[in-house]
Protein backbone atom coordinates (compact mmCIF):
# COMPACT_ATOMS: atom_id res chain seq x y z
CA UNK A 1 0.00 0.00 0.00
CA UNK A 2 1.27 3.44 -0.90
CA UNK A 3 0.42 6.95 0.35
CA UNK A 4 -2.21 7.48 -2.37
CA UNK A 5 -4.06 4.29 -1.39
CA UNK A 6 -3.86 5.32 2.28
CA UNK A 7 -5.34 8.72 1.40
CA UNK A 8 -8.26 7.13 -0.47
CA UNK A 9 -8.89 4.63 2.34
CA UNK A 10 -8.86 7.39 4.98
CA UNK A 11 -11.30 9.51 2.97
CA UNK A 12 -13.59 6.48 2.51
CA UNK A 13 -13.58 5.59 6.23
CA UNK A 14 -14.24 9.23 7.14
CA UNK A 15 -17.28 9.45 4.83
CA UNK A 16 -18.73 6.06 5.82
CA UNK A 17 -18.29 6.16 9.60
CA UNK A 18 -18.27 9.86 10.45
CA UNK A 19 -20.39 11.27 7.61
CA UNK A 20 -17.81 14.02 7.19
CA UNK A 21 -15.10 14.53 4.58
CA UNK A 22 -11.39 14.17 5.31
CA UNK A 23 -9.84 17.07 3.39
CA UNK A 24 -6.24 16.90 4.61
CA UNK A 25 -3.35 14.49 4.00
CA UNK A 26 -2.90 10.95 5.28
CA UNK A 27 0.62 9.58 4.81
CA UNK A 28 2.88 6.81 6.03
CA UNK A 29 5.66 8.10 8.29
CA UNK A 30 8.62 5.70 8.52
CA UNK A 31 10.05 7.63 11.49
CA UNK A 32 7.21 6.61 13.83
CA UNK A 33 8.59 4.03 16.27
CA UNK A 34 6.36 3.77 19.33
CA UNK A 35 2.90 4.56 18.02
CA UNK A 36 0.56 3.33 15.32
CA UNK A 37 -0.30 6.79 14.08
CA UNK A 38 -0.69 10.41 15.00
CA UNK A 39 -2.92 13.36 14.24
CA UNK A 40 -1.04 16.63 13.76
CA UNK A 41 -2.89 19.55 15.38
CA UNK A 42 -1.37 22.35 13.30
CA UNK A 43 -1.59 20.86 9.82
CA UNK A 44 -4.55 18.50 10.53
CA UNK A 45 -2.72 15.73 8.69
CA UNK A 46 -2.64 12.11 9.82
CA UNK A 47 0.53 10.01 9.86
CA UNK A 48 0.42 6.21 10.03
CA UNK A 49 3.18 3.75 10.98
CA UNK A 50 3.49 1.34 8.02
CA UNK A 51 4.98 -1.41 10.20
CA UNK A 52 1.55 -1.96 11.78
CA UNK A 53 0.17 -2.80 8.33
CA UNK A 54 3.11 -5.08 7.55
CA UNK A 55 3.22 -6.92 10.88
CA UNK A 56 -0.36 -6.84 12.24
CA UNK A 57 -2.37 -6.57 9.04
CA UNK A 58 -4.97 -4.46 7.29
CA UNK A 59 -7.62 -4.55 10.05
CA UNK A 60 -5.22 -3.18 12.66
CA UNK A 61 -4.32 -0.30 10.34
CA UNK A 62 -8.02 0.46 9.72
CA UNK A 63 -8.48 0.64 13.51
CA UNK A 64 -5.58 3.10 13.78
CA UNK A 65 -7.06 5.25 11.00
CA UNK A 66 -10.45 5.29 12.80
CA UNK A 67 -8.71 6.33 16.02
CA UNK A 68 -6.83 9.18 14.34
CA UNK A 69 -9.99 10.31 12.52
CA UNK A 70 -11.70 10.61 15.92
CA UNK A 71 -8.96 13.05 16.97
CA UNK A 72 -9.31 14.86 13.62
CA UNK A 73 -13.08 15.37 13.54
CA UNK A 74 -13.40 16.28 17.24
CA UNK A 75 -10.55 18.79 17.01
CA UNK A 76 -12.05 20.47 13.95
CA UNK A 77 -15.46 20.56 15.67
CA UNK A 78 -13.94 22.25 18.73
CA UNK A 79 -14.82 19.38 21.06
CA UNK A 80 -12.67 17.24 23.39
CA UNK A 81 -10.20 15.43 21.14
CA UNK A 82 -7.71 14.20 23.76
CA UNK A 83 -7.58 10.62 25.04
CA UNK A 84 -8.98 11.56 28.44
CA UNK A 85 -11.97 13.53 27.10
CA UNK A 86 -15.46 12.03 27.30
CA UNK A 87 -16.31 13.16 23.75
CA UNK A 88 -13.32 11.26 22.42
CA UNK A 89 -14.13 8.07 24.31
CA UNK A 90 -17.77 8.14 23.20
CA UNK A 91 -16.82 8.63 19.55
CA UNK A 92 -14.31 5.77 19.75
CA UNK A 93 -17.08 3.44 20.96
CA UNK A 94 -19.53 4.72 18.35
CA UNK A 95 -17.24 4.00 15.39
CA UNK A 96 -15.58 0.90 16.86
CA UNK A 97 -12.09 2.33 17.00
CA UNK A 98 -9.50 0.96 19.46
CA UNK A 99 -8.31 3.20 22.27
CA UNK A 100 -4.77 1.84 21.92
CA UNK A 101 -3.10 0.03 19.02
CA UNK A 102 -1.69 -3.47 19.35
CA UNK A 103 1.88 -4.26 20.26
CA UNK A 104 4.26 -4.94 17.38
CA UNK A 105 5.68 -8.48 17.45
CA UNK A 106 9.23 -7.14 17.01
CA UNK A 107 8.85 -5.05 20.18
CA UNK A 108 7.49 -7.88 22.34
CA UNK A 109 10.18 -10.29 21.09
CA UNK A 110 12.92 -7.81 21.94
CA UNK A 111 11.47 -7.25 25.40
CA UNK A 112 11.11 -10.97 26.19
CA UNK A 113 14.49 -12.18 25.00
CA UNK A 114 16.61 -9.56 26.66
CA UNK A 115 19.77 -9.57 28.64
CA UNK A 116 20.36 -8.70 32.26
CA UNK A 117 23.51 -6.87 33.22
CA UNK A 118 24.75 -7.40 36.76
CA UNK A 119 26.63 -4.60 38.51
CA UNK A 120 28.25 -4.94 41.92
CA UNK A 121 29.47 -2.43 44.48
CA UNK A 122 33.20 -2.79 45.13
CA UNK A 123 32.76 -1.74 48.78
CA UNK A 124 29.64 -3.44 50.16
CA UNK A 125 29.15 -6.10 47.42
CA UNK A 126 25.51 -5.05 46.76
CA UNK A 127 24.28 -6.38 43.40
CA UNK A 128 22.21 -4.44 40.87
CA UNK A 129 20.43 -6.14 37.97
CA UNK A 130 19.75 -3.88 35.01
CA UNK A 131 18.20 -4.33 31.57
CA UNK A 132 20.23 -1.48 30.12
CA UNK A 133 23.87 -0.51 30.38
CA UNK A 134 24.75 2.12 32.90
CA UNK A 135 27.60 4.61 32.99
CA UNK A 136 29.58 3.44 36.02
CA UNK A 137 31.65 6.62 36.01
CA UNK A 138 28.50 8.63 36.80
CA UNK A 139 26.65 6.33 39.21
CA UNK A 140 27.56 4.96 42.63
CA UNK A 141 26.10 2.40 45.02
CA UNK A 142 22.81 3.53 46.53
CA UNK A 143 23.61 1.93 49.88
CA UNK A 144 27.18 3.00 50.62
CA UNK A 145 28.13 5.38 47.77
CA UNK A 146 30.92 2.98 46.68
CA UNK A 147 32.12 2.46 43.11
CA UNK A 148 30.25 0.07 40.84
CA UNK A 149 31.74 -2.51 38.50
CA UNK A 150 30.16 -4.61 35.76
CA UNK A 151 30.20 -8.26 36.82
CA UNK A 152 28.44 -10.17 34.03
CA UNK A 153 25.73 -10.24 31.39
CA UNK A 154 23.02 -12.89 31.51
CA UNK A 155 21.19 -13.71 28.28
CA UNK A 156 17.75 -15.28 28.60
CA UNK A 157 16.47 -17.46 25.78
CA UNK A 158 12.73 -17.10 26.46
Amino acid sequence: MENLELQVLTEKISEELFGLPFVHKAVFNPRLKTTGGRYLLKSHNIEINKRYLEQLGYEEMVGIIKHELCHYHLHLAGRGYKHRDADFRMLLKKVGAPRFCGQLPEKTAARKSGKIIVYECTACRAAYNRKRNMDISRYVCGKCRGKLKKVKEIYSSS
